[in-house]
């Protein structure tokens, strides 16, 4: 979702996950919502292999932190994304690994500042936060 959302607004966007089924699903809805697809990579969150990938201005994720060997790979991966003075958002509804995550990066000297947003999905509601990581 973030994928489409930055296409739509113009931006120009770079789309990776390690599963390649994710960045499939992710070109093909680009392609069915709108007229242009993301560039993707596969990115192994774990081992990754950032030459030549970057930096960014913004690293956009959701629901990415759901697992803790997920939330510590991130931690380690978005500062070497990231070029000086951008920022990182990570939409999260509440996992119970994303404290993992913020305090990893916290550790790495990032701040944060946190929204919070009720999303409505079909008869329920949940409570997201939105983490703005700078440092």
């Amino acid at each position: 979702m973030p994928t489409i959302v930055a296409l739509a607004r113009g931006a120009t966007v770079l789309a990776t996950d390690h599963y390649e089924a994710a960045l499939d699903f992710t070109a093909h809805n680009a392609g069915a919502n709108l007229v242009r697809a993301p560039d993707t990579a596969l990115l192994d969150w774990r081992t990754p292999k950032v030459e030549g990938l970057g930096p960014f201005d913004l690293v956009l994720a959701a629901d990415v932190l759901y697992e803790r060997k997920n939330a510590a790979a991130l931690a380690g991966l978005v500062p070497k994304l990231l070029a000086p003075g951008g920022e990182a958002l990570f939409a999260d509804p509440r996992r119970d690994e994303a404290p993992v995550f913020l305090k990893a990066m916290e550790a790495s000297g990032f701040g944060d500042a946190v929204e919070e947003a009720t999303v409505e999905q079909d008869t329920r509601k949940v409570k997201v936060l939105l983490h703005h990581l700078r440092r």
